[in-house]
């Protein structure tokens, strides 16, 4: 079954996601609206410090950031590894008022974006991203 190629794990968090079968589905959703299909995608939760060292060594950021993407896709099969700081996300979620569930399938649909194409350096790129990361969210079932 191809919702198999999407992983969760997790790396000096102790996170794991509720509803994991759920959230395959809705991210293999996304994948097929976008016109994509999954090669191998995997979701890795792990602390700052540990986000922040990939940041540093990778892509020369000394900075925090809530997601990391590393983009392995082939035309439009879709593969990478998506980095998300636990602690970064639970604390935008404070920031922003949003349920922590909420945020973090916020950062996990960006990381699929991400391996879709779609940009987020410049104010029009975000503003596309952004734009997309709620029309997927509105789909995600609640019940």
């Amino acid at each position: 079954m191809a919702s198999s190629n999407i992983g969760f794990f997790t790396e000096n968090s102790g996170f794991r996601p509720k509803n994991v079968k759920k959230i395959r589905e809705w991210l293999l959703a996304v994948i097929h609206a976008e016109g994509k299909s999954v090669g191998e995608i995997s979701f890795i939760f792990c602390d700052d410090n540990y986000l922040h060292e990939m940041n540093l060594k990778y892509l020369s950021h000394d900075t925090l950031t809530d997601v990391i993407t590393f983009d392995y896709s082939e035309g439009s099969i879709l593969s990478g590894d998506v980095f998300i700081s636990i602690e970064r996300v639970r604390e935008n979620a404070v920031n922003f008022m949003k349920p922590l569930n909420d945020e973090i399938h916020r950062v996990m649909v960006h990381g699929v974006l991400h391996l879709c194409g779609y940009k987020d350096k410049t104010k029009k790129d975000s503003a596309i991203m952004r734009g997309k990361e709620e029309t997927y969210l509105a789909l995600f079932p609640h019940h």
